[in-house]
C-alpha cells in the first residue's frame, strides 16, 4: 500500500502528460476547423465544472475549509494565470506552430519553474551535494534536448507510415503553408510567453493549496472563474454568434475531451501532484509531452523524424530522471529527518518516565 502511495505521483504526471499529447495534437485540429479558442476554453472549463461541481459537493462537504474573499480572489489570480491567459494566448500561438514545437517549447517549463521555485525558497539546491548536482544538470539537459528537438534537422529518418491516417480539412487548412517564417517565430514566442505562465500557475496552486486543502472544491472555483474570464475576452474580441454554434466534428470531440479530461482529470491530478511532491516534481514530466507528440505525428499524420528528434527525445528523458532521482533524494531526506525527529523523542520520552 506504502509503495502505491510512493508510485502514485509518478503514474498520475504520466497520465497528464499523455492527456495533454492528445490536446495538442486535437486542439491544433479543431482550430484548423475554425474553432474560436476563447469560446473553446469557455466550453471546455464550463463541462469539467458540471462534473466536478457535485463531486466537490459530496465528497467535500464535511472537510471543505470555510472560504473567506481573500481565498476566492487567490483562487481567481490562479484561474488568471493558469486557465485564462496560458490557454488563450496557447491557443493563439498554436494557430502558427505545429504541435511537435509546441510540445518542444513546453519543455522549458521545468527549468521555469524550477527557477521560480528557488526564487521563492519552494525548492532547495545544495550545489555541493549529489541531488542538488543532479537536479541542476538534469534540468539543462532536458532544455539542451528540447533545443536539439526544435532548432538542428540532421538527417531525416525513414516514416512510420507512407500516407496520413488523419486528415481533416476545413477553413484553416493549409495555414501551415502559407505561413512565413515570421509568423512561425511570432507563434513560438507566444506558446514559450505562454509556458512562463503556466509556470506561475504551477507555484501559485501550491501556495493556494496551502490555505485551501480541498483539490476538488479548488478545481470547481477554477473552471468557473476560467469559464468567466474568457466569457468576457470572448464578449470584447470574438463577437461573432457563429462562434459558439457547434456541430458534430472535431471541434465538438475536442471540447468534449478537454472538458473531461484535460480540465477535469488532469486539473485534479495536477493539483494532487503538487501537494503530495511539490511544483518542480510536476513540471519535469512536461518534455514527455514532446515525444508523446511527436510519436503520435510520425504515425498518425506522417510525419518524419530527423536524427536530432531522436536525440534530443533521449537527453529529455535522461534530463527527467536525473532531477527526479534529485527530487526522490530530497523525499527519502525528509523521511529520515522525521524519523530521527520521532525516536528522539520516543527517547526523551522513556528518559523521563524511567529516570537514572
Amino acid at each position: 500500500m506504502s509503495s502505491m502511495k510512493a508510485i502514485a505521483p509518478y503514474l498520475g504526471m504520466i497520465v497528464v502528460q499523455l492527456a495533454y499529447g492528445g490536446s495538442n495534437i486535437l486542439g491544433k485540429l479543431a482550430i484548423e476547423r475554425g474553432l474560436s479558442y476563447l469560446v473553446f476554453t469557455v466550453y471546455r472549463h464550463l463541462i469539467a465544472m458540471t462534473i466536478f461541481g457535485p463531486l466537490s459537493y459530496v465528497l467535500e462537504r464535511k472537510q471543505r475549509p470555510h472560504l473567506s474573499l481573500s481565498i476566492l480572489m487567490k483562487i481567481f489570480v490562479l484561474t488568471l494565470f493558469g486557465a485564462t491567459i496560458h490557454l488563450n494566448v496557447f491557443y493563439v500561438g498554436l494557430d502558427y506552430a505545429p504541435p511537435t514545437v509546441a510540445s518542444a517549447l513546453s519543455s522549458a517549463i521545468p527549468v521555469l519553474t524550477f527557477t521560480l521555485a528557488v526564487l521563492f525558497r519552494m525548492e532547495e539546491v545544495k550545489i555541493k551535494n549529489a541531488k542538488g548536482k543532479a537536479k541542476i544538470i538534469g534540468a539543462l539537459v532536458c532544455i539542451t534536448g528540447a533545443i536539439l528537438f526544435t532548432f538542428w534537422q540532421g538527417p531525416l529518418l525513414p516514416g512510420f507510415v507512407k500516407r496520413p491516417l488523419i486528415t481533416v480539412q476545413g477553413k484553416n487548412s493549409g495555414n501551415g503553408s502559407k505561413h512565413y517564417k515570421d509568423d512561425w517565430i511570432k507563434g513560438s514566442l507566444l506558446i514559450f510567453i505562454a509556458n512562463i505562465t503556466f509556470s506561475v500557475w504551477l507555484i501559485l496552486q501550491a501556495k493556494v493549496y496551502e490555505v485551501y486543502p480541498a483539490r476538488l472544491s479548488m478545481n470547481t472555483l477554477i473552471c468557473f472563474f476560467a469559464s468567466l474570464q474568457s466569457a468576457a475576452l470572448a464578449l470584447i474580441f470574438d463577437r461573432n454568434a457563429y462562434s459558439w454554434k457547434l456541430e458534430w466534428d472535431i471541434q465538438l470531440i475536442t471540447i468534449i475531451y478537454s472538458g473531461i479530461v484535460i480540465s477535469g482529470l488532469t486539473y485534479y491530478l495536477q493539483t494532487f501532484c503538487i501537494s503530495k511532491r511539490g511544483p518542480v516534481f510536476t513540471a519535469m514530466f512536461s518534455p514527455l509531452n514532446l515525444v508523446l507528440v511527436a510519436l503520435f505525428s510520425a504515425f498518425f499524420f506522417a510525419e518524419r523524424l530527423h536524427l536530432s528528434s531522436l536525440i534530443g527525445a533521449f537527453a529529455i528523458i535522461s534530463g527527467v530522471y536525473m532531477v527526479l532521482w534529485g527530487k526522490s533524494k530530497d523525499c527519502d531526506s525528509k523521511v529520515s529527518d522525521e524519523d530521527e525527529k520521532r525516536g528522539a523523542k520516543v527517547l526523551s520520552s522513556s528518559t523521563e518516565c524511567n529516570p537514572v
